[in-house]
């Protein structure tokens, strides 16, 4: 059964995902020393026997690669997955250090809209993992000046990657970074997003990464899932029509997927919603707090 775990690592992001084939995938770090020897060690037994490991990251920005020489260093990265870009920053972290180095060496490879990959999509003797690349497009006038942007030092959030999971007739999953509401309304008309179960909503569910109408009637989201930003910042205005997961009190989100049924428990005990179906589901260490059915 492929398992998706949310890690709740503060004003951050940082998953992953236990496929049901061969592979596993840690999408973004937000480590530090007081929750990385816990984070590094579940992602260690998570991953046990795995053939594929893969880090993506959506985009260099520091609460999406922050601790990643203290993941590399425990894991060995091998398969660094990126955009291809030039992001500097005025004052180097040391995950940021990592980065660099990762992001130019034989062990990158870069994303970009539709791209193949054997085992991330296309299958091969381990398997496919089901991801896919919706964004972005390379050639597109207004990523390009993003891109340029973050190489001469500015914020890197607009080169921030749209991924998809889905599990073949089973549930879907959408990733965006840290994509802010300017750009993404630019761009609305440059691709079709397609309907996905679970998003996790841009920008940490701030203001500043408020999605078009046009993408949420798109992708048409059965649950929202809110990130851990400051509640000043974040975004209570738009599609209060649709249910959500707050993860700044819910705490870590751990989703079993089982055929057409998702299983959601979260690492607080008080933490519940009224949205889901109860069907007396139970996990060690976590409170189950109910199952969407597709």
């Amino acid at each position: 059964m492929p398992v998706i775990k949310s890690f709740s690592v503060g004003h951050g992001d940082m998953f992953y995902i236990r496929h049901g084939s061969e592979n596993f995938t840690i999408i973004d770090c937000h480590l530090n020393p007081s929750n990385k020897d816990g984070v590094i060690d579940e992602i260690r037994r998570q991953s046990a026997g795995k053939a594929i490991t893969r880090f993506i990251s959506t985009h260099p920005d520091e609460d999406h690669m922050g601790g990643l020489h203290w993941l590399d260093d425990a894991l060995g990265i091998v398969n660094f997955y990126c955009v291809e870009n030039q992001t500097t920053k005025a004052d180097e972290t040391d995950g940021f250090k990592r980065y660099k180095a990762l992001r130019g060496s034989d062990k990158a490879f870069y994303l970009s809209r539709g791209v193949r990959r054997r085992f991330m999509n296309t299958a091969g003797e381990y398997g496919s993992a089901g991801l896919n690349v919706l964004w972005p497009k390379t050639d597109n006038e207004h990523y390009r000046a993003e891109l340029q942007r973050a190489a001469d030092g500015g914020s890197p959030n607009n080169i921030s990657i749209i991924l998809r999971y889905a599990l073949e007739g089973g549930a879907s999953v959408m990733w965006m970074g840290d994509l802010e509401t300017p750009f993404m309304e630019t761009i609305q008309d440059e691709i079709d997003l397609p309907k996905t179960n679970i998003l996790f909503m841009p920008h940490h569910g701030r203001k500043s990464g408020k999605l078009p109408q046009k993408w949420i009637d798109q992708i048409d989201p059965d649950v929202l899932i809110k990130g851990e930003a400051h509640s000043k910042d974040s975004d209570y205005v738009s599609n209060p029509d649709r249910d959500k997961i707050h993860q700044n009190r819910a705490g870590d989100i751990r989703m079993d997927l089982d055929g057409a049924k998702v299983h959601f428990y979260v690492s607080s005990p008080t933490y519940c919603v009224d949205f889901l179906s109860n069907e007396g589901k139970s996990l060690s260490g976590y409170n189950y707090i109910g199952t969407l059915n597709l």
